[in-house]
């Protein structure tokens, strides 16, 4: 036997059960009316699905039956079509919320997952040269109010990595608890007034912390409900990962639920956030894109250009910008490839230099240290 309230006090910090597999928060108070968030597409996400380039004479032809999808979403501009999937980001994209950037890239160049995401995180123009994240470099930009940062993540992304603190998920070093044993101890607490509202968090936050394209998209609601809150009420600056965006196969049916958790996440953040959605930006990018062709089983392989997306209240929206290159055989990089016209560097420098009132070199400089780009000057958020 044990007693209840040691167990249970043991297993929530922050009002989160960590010993079930659950992730526990810890975050301080924040004060400033900004808020910046990253939501990586981890497994290199398919740009040419998700942001479909229909006006090009080529697209139909290179991307076989990945193609039809787009007839049915909304259409952004005479080029572009928003994936059916992404419906509540064409509303934003109406209200002028949403600006897409396509034929972006890193500067990375090969087509491994770990590497590339790892120049995409620390901002490096290599793999594994830098030892910390953009994003932590970002904080020493901010006001100390400002700086209050949270991973939604089992652990700190590599992007948050580095000398200034940031809050995170802390992950379970044990077996996940059967859902008969939460249950049981569900019950245990059920009439305990002090008890029963801890473990009713911890078991929200434990099915917030599931794969995107499950439930029909609710998980990635959840993930955007749980996010909102905290940084409505602890922090300013978070990340998200997502993963399984790596479509090598039946892409199809696989991509159109990550569009749709991702969608709603989204669209969880803006709800959750009321007012405060006025003041957010939020960047979603991946490591590397797809291949322009499709495959014989129906999916896309590793590539290089993809599309990124800058959502949120304070974002100069409505458009789709950047140059876009063809996807005519003889456009392609490689041969094979979307290619790259934008660097994913100075976008994310010029939005976050933008958006935070900062020195445009001086954030480069520090997010990037190794590249020798500039921030983008496009307007990308509103003054």
């Amino acid at each position: 036997m044990f007693d209840r309230r040691l167990f249970l006090s043991a297993a929530t910090a922050s009002a989160a059960v960590s010993v079930f597999g659950v992730p526990a928060f810890a975050a301080g108070g924040a004060s400033t009316e900004k808020r910046f968030v990253f939501i990586i597409q981890r497994g290199a996400a398919d740009g040419l699905s998700a942001i479909a380039p229909v006006g090009d004479s080529a697209f139909t032809a290179q991307r076989g039956a990945l193609a039809e999808d787009a007839a049915s979403g909304a259409k952004l501009d005479a080029m572009f079509a928003l994936h059916p999937s992404l419906a509540e980001t064409a509303k934003l994209y109406s209200a002028g919320e949403a600006l897409f950037v396509h034929a972006v890239a890193s500067p990375y160049r090969d087509r491994s997952h770990f590497d590339g995401q790892n120049v995409l995180e620390t901002g490096g123009t290599a793999a594994y040269r830098l030892k910390d994240g953009w994003m932590n470099r970002l904080l020493g930009l901010l006001p100390p109010a400002e700086g209050k940062a949270l991973a939604v993540s089992s652990t700190v992304p590599m992007a948050l990595r580095g000398m200034h603190e940031v809050s995170s998920y802390a992950p379970s070093r044990l077996p996940n608890a059967s859902e008969d044993l939460l249950t049981r101890v569900g019950a245990m607490y059920d009439s305990d007034p002090q008890l029963h509202p801890l473990w009713q968090s911890a078991m929200e936050t434990r099915a917030a912390a599931g794969d995107m394209a499950g439930q029909d998209g609710q998980n990635g609601a959840a993930i955007g409900a749980l996010a909102a809150k905290l940084l409505r009420d602890d922090a300013r600056v978070a990340m998200i990962e997502t993963t399984g965006w790596d479509t090598h196969a039946n892409q199809r049916g696989r991509l159109n639920g990550q569009l749709r958790g991702l969608d709603q996440t989204l669209a969880s953040l803006k709800s959750g956030l009321g007012p405060d959605w006025a003041n957010t930006v939020v960047l979603v990018a991946t490591e590397f894109g797809r291949t322009a062709r499709i495959n014989g089983t129906g999916g896309t392989d590793h590539g290089t250009g993809s599309a990124a997306m800058l959502i949120g209240g304070a974002v100069a929206g409505g458009r789709v910008i950047g140059d876009w290159p063809g996807l005519a055989d003889s456009a392609l990089y490689e041969g094979r490839d979307l290619k790259p016209t934008t660097a994913l560097d100075s976008l994310v420098a010029g939005a976050v230099a933008q958006h935070y009132a900062l020195d445009s070199a001086r954030t480069m400089k520090t997010l990037f240290p190794e590249t020798q780009g500039t921030a983008l000057a496009a307007k990308l958020v509103k003054a």
